[in-house]
């Protein structure tokens, strides 16, 4: 398992997950898609994986944290073709740019936690 000392940015990133998950997982009943099966379960199950692990990581990042987030985020990007409701416009507009910004903050965390001098192992 390979950490790395958060620094502010770090924090920065992973709260910015929590917050992301929490808007995928508000998003049925702000965008009122609540009644809409697949979307809105997945939206609540997918953005509170996000936001769940957006906390922890928030603590101390490890690389599993940063790999669930990477999984989720793409999960979020395909997911409205997956399982079907592409054609609802807000809820695959609302899991894609969720997805595609947590799948970037987690790519960057693991580019740091892998690529970087500060890295080490645990």
């Amino acid at each position: 398992m390979r950490t790395i000392i958060n620094q502010t940015q770090d924090r920065a990133m992973n709260v910015g997950n929590l917050i992301l998950g929490a808007i995928l997982f508000l998003s049925p009943w702000l965008l009122s898609f609540r009644t809409e099966g697949y979307a809105a379960w997945n939206a609540w199950m997918t953005g509170g994986i996000i936001a769940i692990v957006g906390l922890v990581a928030a603590l101390q990042a490890y690389d599993w944290e940063e790999w669930v987030s990477l999984l989720a985020g793409l999960w979020a990007i395909m997911s409205p073709w997956l399982l079907g409701f592409s054609g609802l416009t807000s809820a695959m507009w609302t899991h894609v740019v969720v997805g595609v910004i947590v799948a970037v903050l987690a790519g960057g965390e693991l580019w740091r936690l892998y690529g970087s001098s500060e890295a080490r192992s645990v």
